[in-house]
């Protein structure tokens, strides 16, 4: 038996004690007042990553895909999604059979295509040249073909054949995601009636909140959809963040990193999706235009940058965990509570990463 001594944060609160753990499974949760203070809390769940150290999940590599998750692991992230960007319909069919077995052995929990149904006019870092309306051949054939592989693919309501879209991935058991989207109010809110159920990076690639127009940001936060929000203190302010965290709740709301394959690396020249991108001090941008590309964000500063930002650990650790297991449907998992994989990230006090378990290991 494995036992871990520290600030234990569990859905019910952070208990002073020790996790133990048998084999691959949480056995128990022990008070104990003599514990440390490591801050111990569920292996991260990244619902929108797409790559690291060097690796990147946008080219149907798979060779690529496992260093990629692999990189991340050693960060704290137990669970992870593969997001590809906009792309031809033959990348996106050659990678969801590329990383099906990956998804079968658990190296990823699945696919997710942020693109190519996308507004051309909030395409931020998103290839021009890739986007299109929803084509519903395209969608149902790589569902088809996954197998379960594909998990969540992003589309701008607003586009024509969107909502048949949306309903498409919604009756399949594929998370519609709105984003890069110029949606109104309305538009947006016709979305997740039609069977959207997340955001995107809320506020980024999306039209701003105006007060007669209170667009895609407005319409999401006062939904029932579930909400990313980069925690890189780049993509948002911290202010931002703890407001958008608050406003939906930490049921309703996820951290993500956006990673690309530049996370872990030394600045430089990048690509994302055949665009030149160029990371200086830590921020990642094309080449041409200047627009945000991707993060370099791993969870583990994420989680911290949350805390610091006002949010409790108990809503760090939801947003991190807990609230992307339940949207995934992967009840094994997202929480320390007796029963569950014993997926653990320990922290030291300071928040620093200290000792990553996956599945015990």
């Amino acid at each position: 038996m494995t036992r871990i001594s520290g600030r234990i944060v569990t859905p019910g609160g952070v208990v002073q004690g020790q996790l133990r753990l048998s084999g691959t499974t949480i056995e128990a949760v022990v008070p104990d007042d003599s514990a440390g203070d490591d801050v111990i809390v569920p292996g991260f769940i990244d619902l929108h990553c797409h790559g690291g150290g060097g690796h990147t999940f946008t080219t149907g590599d798979p060779s690529s895909a496992r260093g990629a998750a692999e990189f991340h692991l050693s960060h704290g992230t137990t669970t992870m999604l593969a997001s590809l960007v906009s792309s031809p319909f033959e990348l996106m069919r050659s990678a969801t059979l590329a990383y099906k077995p990956l998804v079968d052995s658990g190296v990823i929990a699945g696919i997710h295509f942020e693109g190519p149904y996308l507004s051309a006019v909030r395409c931020g870092a998103q290839n021009p040249a890739f986007l299109r309306d929803p084509v519903l051949p395209e969608i149902t054939e790589i569902i088809k073909i996954g197998e379960g592989a594909v998990r969540m693919m992003t589309v701008a309501p607003e586009l024509d054949g969107a909502l048949e879209a949306i309903a498409c991935l919604r009756d399949a058991g594929v998370l519609a995601a709105v984003g890069h989207t110029d949606a109104s109010y309305e538009q947006t809110h016709a979305g997740v009636d039609a069977g959207a159920s997340v955001a995107t990076h809320l506020f980024n690639g999306m039209r701003p909140v105006h007060h007669r127009e209170p667009g895609p940001v407005v319409g999401l936060l006062s939904s029932t959809a579930t909400v990313e929000l980069i925690a890189d203190n780049i993509h948002l302010h911290p202010g931002m963040l703890a407001f958008a965290a608050r406003s939906a709740g930490p049921d309703r709301s996820i951290l993500v990193t956006d990673a690309m394959d530049a996370t872990g690396m030394p600045d430089g020249s990048y690509e994302l999706g055949g665009q030149a991108v160029v990371v200086a001090d830590r921020v990642a941008r094309l080449a041409e235009g200047g627009s945000i590309a991707g993060s370099t964000l791993t969870m583990d500063v994420a989680f911290r940058n949350a805390v610091t930002a006002g949010l409790s650990l108990a809503d760090a650790a939801a947003m991190s965990s807990t609230t992307p297991a339940r949207l995934l449907g992967l009840s094994d998992r997202g929480a320390l509570s007796p029963g569950l994989r014993a997926d653990v990230v320990v922290l030291n006090p300071d928040l620093t990463l200290k000792q990553v378990l996956r599945a015990g290991a």
